[in-house]
């Protein structure tokens, strides 16, 4: 058996997720969202500065909400949407949100766009409202609110598909240093979506965000290295960006990093540390490194060699569908037992269970 090579430079990232980074730049009150698609995954993060949350201050703090102080009206916003010093009310909070909103309070706006956007926070979901509300902040120079507008564009979420105005948009965020509209931007040049393609281009926005720590910017930046696109091929230099996005657990990059390693394109020749990235990926479920990693233990390259752990790895690879993965399992159940085969689908049933805690 040999290791499958299927070329690095031939996997891309997924062209685009939501990444946005909401907070109060009055150092009032500081809110963490995540946003990723296609699961929408909301984690929030309160920190308060200034004053306690004691039953006379939320009295107080009421009471210069209900005089029209926009920015209290916010703070009482974010207080209910998490349940920081008054019980969790989404309804609450989208009526504070919505009074400082129509105050002209930018990142109210922004908030109450999000949560028509996702359906969140007793409202419904409801695209048209949440590009009015992305729109109002956007006009105003809320960067994470003119890359939601781009990716409303973008998607045709609530606005018709326009990649020319979703391009206006990434472009306006990332001139303001906003990552995720960096590396979106680098995504429409690389791709000729509402621009024409430029590698070029692509390159100086990639690396921007790669720059501010953007694991899928680092890892598309490597790939550009590796194929030479924009830039004059350098494996050295695509191994430096997809380590960069490896070590902070990009699948995919691992992968790439174990096939450099494999085949010692831009590092030296290592099946070691070719086995420790395809092992890191592996446990992420990326299919191809599962396959590789089961060849390695099949013939004991950078580890020794171990059926029942080879039979495992190729079991989970085949079951993503990887067809080399079922001729490669095929090949190496010839030889080996009846119980090393029930031991390695023992293996494979635990590696899912330990997987869907």
């Amino acid at each position: 058996m040999a290791v499958h090579r299927l070329l690095y430079v031939l996997i891309r990232s997924p062209r685009k997720k939501y990444s946005l980074d909401l907070f109060v730049r009055d150092g009032e009150i500081r809110a963490m969202t995540k946003l990723l698609l296609p699961i929408v995954l909301l984690f929030v993060s309160l920190t308060c500065f200034g004053f306690t949350t004691a039953p006379e201050k939320i009295k107080e703090l009421r009471q210069l909400a209900e005089q029209g102080q926009a920015r209290t009206q916010f703070n009482l916003g974010v207080m209910y949407a998490n349940g920081y010093g008054v019980p969790k009310d989404d309804v609450e909070a989208v009526k504070w949100y919505t009074k400082a909103a129509e105050q002209g309070h930018a990142t109210a706006q922004f908030n109450l766009a999000l949560m028509y956007n996702f359906g969140n926070g007793g409202v419904p979901k409801d695209d048209v409202e949440a590009v009015k509300w992305y729109r109002k902040a956007a006009d105003q120079g809320h960067d994470q609110a003119q890359c939601n507008l781009a990716l409303m564009y973008d998607f045709g979420n609530g606005v018709p598909e326009d990649d020319t105005e979703a391009v206006k948009w990434y472009r306006k965020a990332a001139e303001q240093g906003y990552a995720q509209a960096q590396y979106n931007l680098g995504v429409a040049y690389d791709e000729g979506n509402g621009v024409p393609k430029d590698d070029v281009e692509a390159i100086k926005w990639y690396r921007k965000a790669a720059e501010q720590g953007y694991a899928t910017a680092q890892y598309n930046l490597g790939v550009m290295y590796a194929n030479g696109n924009g830039v004059p091929e350098d494996d050295v230099e695509a191994i430096k960006w997809y380590r960069k996005a490896a070590e902070q657990g990009y699948a995919t990059a691992q992968y790439n990093l174990g096939v450099a390693y494999y085949e010692g394109n831009g590092v030296p020749k290592d099946d070691v540390e070719a086995v420790k990235w395809f092992r890191k990926a592996a446990e992420w479920g990326e299919a191809k490194a599962q396959l590789n990693l089961g060849i390695m233990y099949g013939t004991g390259n950078g580890v020794p060699e171990d059926y029942v752990e080879s039979y495992m790895w190729l079991n989970l690879a085949a079951a993503q569908g990887d067809e080399k993965a079922k001729q490669n399992k095929g090949i190496l159940s010839k030889q080996m037992t009846k119980e090393q085969i029930a031991e390695g689908q023992k293996l494979s049933r635990e590696w899912f269970a330990k997987r869907s805690k």
